[in-house]
């Protein structure tokens, strides 16, 4: 049991090592496209978009969704990366004959992923208080929540996908055209109360929209008209269970790792 504990902190030291060691890449890239949103939506076009009552003035408002949508993505790309590389340079097979089971090795870069999103949220926020005046965060305990529980479910999804995945292009097709979609109709940049019929209420079914009006609402104590903080809550746990489990049975069933 000590061996087996061993070698799951080995695996997951090992993709806590490989995107701190490459932090220009993996996270000063959202800290620096967080930033250029805030200074152009936020400041340049906050003063002429019509606000339409917000409790917050508009650069305020869209510094959780930022964050969200940051945290979204490299969780993703980490694990997802990672599963890709094992696969393309062959080590994954190394990885299956250690004394680990499918549960540990996906947990490994699952949490490998979890903590390059949360190491960007938090790298964010501080930032936050040195480029946008104001800025406060209400429970900075629920916001820490939130942060964790996005970045473990999109790690979990980006371990799927790198499971399937069979090229690189097959990543970054999901980033375009699933994760963009639903981040724009998330309510990152606007409440989904200003979209036009059927738009907010299709966008009341995406799940990225109860996980940034949650960090909204943990954040700046703000929601959207009808949102409820404890359906957020429980959409995020939901989710974060069921593509942990996708992603543990795949890899214990070998599925497209095993030859």
């Amino acid at each position: 049991m000590q061996l087996i504990n061993r070698n799951f902190y080995s695996l997951v030291r090992r993709e806590t090592a490989r995107f701190l060691a490459l932090y220009k890449q993996t996270v000063m890239p959202g800290l620096i496209s967080t930033a250029l949103y805030i200074l152009v939506f936020g400041k340049a076009l906050g003063k002429k978009i019509d606000a339409g009552g917000l409790e917050v003035n508009y650069t305020l408002y869209i510094i959780p969704g930022l964050i969200m949508m940051a945290v979204i993505n490299n969780a993703y790309q980490n694990s997802s990366s990672s599963m890709m590389q094992a696969k393309f340079l062959n080590f994954l097979d190394d990885i299956l004959i250690t004394p680990l089971s499918g549960l540990e090795i996906s947990f490994a870069y699952i949490v490998g992923g979890i903590l390059r999103g949360v190491v960007t949220g938090l790298s964010i926020i501080i930032m936050c208080y040195f480029i946008a005046p104001g800025f406060e965060i209400s429970n900075y305990f629920a916001t820490l929540i939130y942060i964790i529980l996005v970045s473990w479910t999109f790690s979990s999804i980006g371990v799927i996908v790198g499971v399937f995945a069979k090229s690189w292009d097959h990543i970054g097709i999901f980033t375009t055209f699933i994760f963009m979609p639903l981040t724009m109709l998330g309510g990152v940049f606007w409440s989904v109360s200003w979209l036009p019929y059927p738009w907010g209420l299709i966008s009341k079914f995406n799940p990225v929209y109860w996980m940034v009006n949650g960090l909204r609402y943990a954040m700046l104590d703000i929601v959207d008209e009808n949102f409820s903080f404890e359906l957020s809550l429980i959409i995020c746990l939901l989710f974060c269970l069921l593509f942990s489990f996708i992603a543990s049975y795949l890899i214990s069933k070998g599925y497209r790792i095993k030859s």
